[in-house]
């Protein structure tokens, strides 16, 4: 089967390869959004597809990926559309990717080397620019057979190795260089680990609620962010890049939304998943990822207008019962409702959990912002104080870390009427009046 797409002479010709397994209706609906979604990669990436060439097969080739016939066929429109490179939607085995590029004579690349190539693109903190470093070498490190096409024999029945080929010392030179990097990038990662912890643990000890964006890429997360920072008027420079492509931001961000009354919360923005994530980017990135393990509250965001949107929060999931993070209480927020066929009121609360918006409305924000508070600070308590004068460093802490309802002043001291942690109402428990709930 084959499609040839509008060509563009600015961007890097390419040629989109998959291998249909399909036993099922929906596993072949599946196939067709992953190749839609790999030619959304290339895009992303500064591609431009020229073709799309797939094949029915009840097995993939063990040494090709494909048959050896549509290798052929792929050659030959590489060949005609003067391609610059041809894209495999699957992780190819080392072999696999030695015996194509013998084949086709034209650059091999698999799915995983592309996502590899838009995330080193993207990355902008030092912790981001590591994290890709180290999926790219462990990614790398396999396949470096593929990339050394002219070893010579080996000479001499020793093991040294002085008695190898000068392409097989090459190879074990870089191999060893690259095991050496992976071990030095090891340890500066878990030293950020260390200073993420401690930031951690500050957010922890003053008790803000986290609350973590997940999602598909793409979905709107970053769009949501930016539009609570404009809702609280944040400054310009906290917001974060906001485009209409796949991975279009890949550092998390936290953000402190003063929502007033100290009803703070942290807002962060992960990375987003995608279907067929390379398991070495989750390893990798598992430590940013933690922002998600220790929320109070996720927020799932899912693009309502994408036909394959039930997918994608099935992808979504299963990351999430990866990172061990499935069982934190979850808000789906299904967004960009504006641009769906199906005809729907927004912004609408369904139940406890969900809620329809568009991320570009005023009305959608604040609807979401309410819903946002209602959860994280549902485990607060109405009580009534009266502290007397001489402990006015406990009208202080109320006044900084409590949603202040009414302040009196009594003879026998500050009457306030607070909602707050269970914790400060124990804590203060001598002072304690009145309790509501």
């Amino acid at each position: 089967m084959e499609q040839i797409i509008r060509e563009r002479e600015e961007c890097e010709k390419v040629i989109l390869v998959g291998a249909c397994v399909a036993d099922s209706k929906k596993a072949e609906e599946e196939f067709v959004r992953s190749m839609e979604e790999l030619g959304q990669l290339a895009e992303a990436c500064f591609m431009e597809p020229v073709a799309v060439v797939t094949q029915n097969m009840a097995y993939l080739n063990k040494g090709l990926y494909i048959g050896a016939g549509k290798v052929e066929e792929v050659k030959e429109l590489a060949e005609r559309l003067e391609a610059d490179l041809v894209i495999f939607d699957d992780s190819l085995t080392p072999s696999q990717l030695r015996n194509l590029q013998d084949e086709l004579k034209t650059p091999v690349m698999d799915r995983t080397n592309l996502i590899l190539d838009i995330f080193e693109s993207r990355a902008k903190t030092r912790e981001a620019k590591l994290q890709v470093e180290s999926a790219r070498l462990q990614y790398l490190l396999p396949r470096l057979v593929g990339m050394h096409e002219a070893l010579t024999r080996q000479g001499g029945t020793s093991g040294s190795m002085s008695s190898r080929g000068a392409g097989e010392k090459k190879l074990e030179l870089d191999r060893r260089r690259i095991e050496h990097r992976i071990s030095e990038l090891r340890k500066e990662l878990d030293e950020v680990t260390l200073e993420r912890d401690v930031q951690r643990k500050k957010r922890m000890n003053a008790r803000i609620p986290l609350v973590a964006l997940v999602g598909y890429t793409n979905a709107g997360k970053s769009t949501i962010m930016n539009a609570l920072l404009d809702r609280y008027r944040m400054e310009e420079e906290k917001k974060v890049l906001e485009k209409d492509m796949l991975f279009a931001t890949l550092d998390t961000t936290v953000r402190r939304i003063n929502a007033g009354n100290n009803r703070d919360f942290l807002l962060s923005d992960t990375v987003g998943f995608i279907h067929k994530l390379p398991h070495s980017l989750v390893k990798a990135f598992r430590s940013t990822l933690e922002e998600v393990q220790n929320a109070d509250l996720l927020l799932q965001v899912v693009d309502y207008s994408d036909p394959f949107y039930r997918e994608q929060m099935q992808t979504t999931l299963e990351t999430l019962r990866e990172l061990n993070a499935s069982e934190i209480p979850m808000i789906t927020v299904y967004n960009k409702v504006d641009r769906s066929d199906d005809e729907i009121s927004y912004p609408k609360i369904v139940g406890e959990d969900k809620i329809y918006i568009s991320a570009k409305e005023e009305a959608s924000v604040e609807m979401l912002v309410d819903m946002i508070l209602d959860r994280i600070y549902d485990d607060f308590v109405k009580v009534t104080f009266l502290i007397p004068y001489q402990n006015g460093n406990v009208v202080s802490y109320f006044r900084e870390n409590a949603q202040i309802i009414s302040q009196d002043y009594e003879a026998e001291g500050t009457k306030m009427v607070v909602k707050c942690h269970q914790a400060d109402k124990n804590k203060y428990e001598m002072f304690v009046v009145e309790e509501e709930g």
